[in-house]
């Protein structure tokens, strides 16, 4: 009696199962996006091959300037002190060699500042390369974890609100958050 009792409660609970699932075919694109465990990794490795198509995967357009302008301007840093280095480094390679017509000559009057300039545009252009290389791996690091966020159930069951309540016996007011779960 048990048994059958346990079937026909098991079949009853499995329909109700199964007239809860989507089909995946009156899902809309973002909603497939969403329920994909994969998506992830996909717009991680989407954002490696190119950076910014994790984000266009996962249509968060708005974050493309941004990471454009990182990389851009990381790029651009990178160009510009590697040629005032060999710009540098010429002329001190040609006051070596005893001729004195470089561009610096009556500005610069010593090799040792010549190598300040050198070991200082060095530097800055170590950091920009530096720079280029974080902002590649922050852009596949943001597209996969904003792709995860997309998973991440947002609804009206669980609430964190700030909650205002007076203390009866200092008559101060109290600030606090209150958190409501509802089943």
């Amino acid at each position: 009696m048990n048994k059958k009792i346990i079937f026909i409660l098991l079949i009853i609970f499995s329909n109700q199962i199964i007239s809860q699932k989507k089909q995946l075919d009156s899902l809309s694109k973002k909603e497939v996006i969403a329920l994909n465990p994969l998506t992830p990794s996909k717009a991680a490795f989407y954002s490696a091959v190119v950076p910014g198509l994790g984000q266009i995967y996962t249509k968060k357009f708005w974050k493309l300037p941004l990471i454009y302008g990182m990389i851009g301007s990381s790029i651009y840093g990178y160009h510009y002190n590697n040629q005032e280095m060999k710009r540098y480094r010429v002329a001190y390679k040609r006051r070596l060699a005893g001729y004195t017509d470089d561009e610096f000559y009556g500005r610069i009057l010593q090799e040792s500042q010549l190598i300040e300039g050198y070991k200082y545009h060095r530097k800055y252009r170590d950091v920009s390369a530096l720079f280029i290389l974080g902002s590649y791996l922050l852009n596949i690091l943001d597209a996969n974890i904003g792709a995860h966020l997309l998973q991440f159930n947002v609804n009206e069951n669980l609430v964190l609100s700030p909650k205002l309540g007076n203390n009866l016996i200092s008559k101060k007011t109290n600030l606090g958050l209150s958190i409501n779960l509802k089943f």
